[in-house]
């Protein structure tokens, strides 16, 4: 073993610059850049959707995407729009509410619902009587209690709206924190207290909230290695349930994304990036935490934890999670939906989404529709993001994959990223990483196509 994660002092720096290149995170796979319907007709998904999901009790997740901002994070690469006027709260809620009688009517049958996950945007832009008129109709047919998430701004977070999700069965809500220090704040425009986060963190559990989450990320601009100390100290102050500690992805080129609001210059270098990660990991492990996949930490009696140890860790759109549904179904602007045949993406833009609905049109624009292959390398994949390892026979296309990438692989096992034996790929303690990169070998869509501007970088 060349270098060991958890002292700083054993990761040579070339090995760094070696594997930090641009990679997918694959929360999807294939990535969205590779799907195969960049512009997919509508009666083509109806007709995949009807075939292979019609009247069928599949068990089912619902991700709905709430898009609205009172004020714009620069480091923030996902899809919203920034607005403090909410009047467009109800036209909206209205909106979604009929793309999903559409789907009902497209099911054939009422669909019952095991786990929704509210994501933005800001999810608690929306009033807690907008969302509960939201919740309560695609919650109606739900046989039992199942596993419901929100995403929730410190800031803008209230007990009403808690409580009312609370009601409604929603036992898990995150918290984005990102980091405590005022000038790393103020680089990305998230200025919020500790006794704010404090605050709601206490209500939600006060509440009855059963997983509690903050979200951390490394990498961002002006933060040093004392900010990440302080951050994780602080948050180990409240003792969330939950930690996600993501990577800053720096994506400017992105159409839509705040990341142009700081020099490149601001960001720590890729040897100091990854000295944030091993030591807040160092600080959560010594805590009593367990590392979750690439970027996640629970203590060991959350449902995460639980579901890695008994080996039923899913990776969806929505991050780790511990449900393993038949489909997931996404409502509202730009959500993506996955089912066993593939992928959809709905309309980014609000307004178009908006007009395709009220004109009695699914909003879907464009997908993937999966290959023999693409089942396959979507199952290696998922057990390497979430198990670190995949088994696989000697006529499989893992391992033609291998074969082709021999040379590639003999690397891994030399800088101590993989163990390789008996048809078997095991990500090593050290290696974890860079599954990313070992996920990228297997890709067939990736070979090639190394490009810096496809993704951001995996360090």
């Amino acid at each position: 073993m060349i270098f060991a994660g958890n002292n700083e002092n054993m990761l040579p720096k070339e090995i760094i610059k070696k594997y930090n290149i641009a990679s997918p995170r694959y929360t999807s796979y294939p990535t969205i850049l590779d799907w195969n319907r960049k512009s997919m007709n509508v009666e083509e998904f109806r007709a995949v959707f009807e075939a292979e999901e019609r009247g069928k009790n599949k068990t089912t997740s619902v991700y709905i995407h709430l898009p609205f901002c009172e004020s714009l994070c620069t480091f923030c690469g996902c899809h919203k729009h920034i607005t403090k006027r909410h009047s467009v709260e109800k036209p909206y809620v209205d909106t979604v509410l009929k793309e999903w009688e559409m789907y009902e009517q497209m099911n054939g049958a009422p669909i019952k619902v095991n786990e929704i996950h509210l994501g933005g945007g800001t999810p608690t832009f929306f009033s807690a009587q907008e969302l509960e008129r939201l919740i309560k109709p695609i919650v109606k047919n739900a046989e039992q209690e199942g596993l419901y998430s929100v995403e929730g701004h410190p800031n803008h977070t209230s007990k009403e709206q808690l409580k009312t999700l609370f009601n409604l069965g929603f036992k898990r809500v995150s918290f984005g924190v990102q980091d405590y220090s005022p000038e790393v704040q103020k680089a990305i425009n998230r200025i919020q207290s500790f006794d704010q986060v404090k605050q709601v963190t206490n209500i939600a559990r006060e509440l009855g909230y059963t997983t509690i989450s903050h979200d951390l990320v490394f990498g961002l601009p002006k933060q040093s290695l004392e900010n990440i100390i302080d951050t994780v100290q602080k948050t180990l102050i409240l003792k969330p349930d939950s930690i996600s500690l993501y990577s800053y992805a720096h994506v400017p080129w992105v159409k839509g994304t705040g990341q142009r609001g700081f020099s490149e210059e601001d960001l720590p270098s890729d040897k100091t990036k990854r000295k944030l990660y091993e030591k807040a990991k160092e600080l959560l492990l010594n805590a009593g935490y367990i590392e979750i996949g690439m970027d996640h930490f629970a203590l060991p009696e959350e449902q995460l934890a639980v579901a890695m140890k008994s080996g039923k860790l899913n990776r969806t759109f929505m991050g780790y999670t511990a449900s393993n549904t038949d489909r997931m179904i996404g409502l509202g602007a730009s959500a993506i939906s996955e089912y066993e045949f593939g992928y959809a993406q709905n309309e980014k833009n609000i307004k178009s989404y908006q007009e395709k609905i009220q004109n009695n049109d699914l909003p879907v624009v464009k997908g993937h529709i999966h290959s023999p292959a693409d089942r396959s390398l979507k199952r290696h994949i998922l057990n390497l993001m979430c198990n670190f390892e995949t088994q696989y026979c000697d006529k499989s296309i893992v391992n033609q994959q291998v074969n082709k990438f021999n040379e590639e692989f003999i690397t891994f096992e030399k800088d101590g990223i993989i163990e390789k034996r008996d048809g078997k790929i095991a990500i090593t303690e050290d290696g974890k990483p860079f599954v990313r990169n070992v996920c990228m070998t297997l890709d067939p869509y990736n070979n090639n196509k190394m490009e810096s501007n496809r993704f951001s970088k995996s360090v």
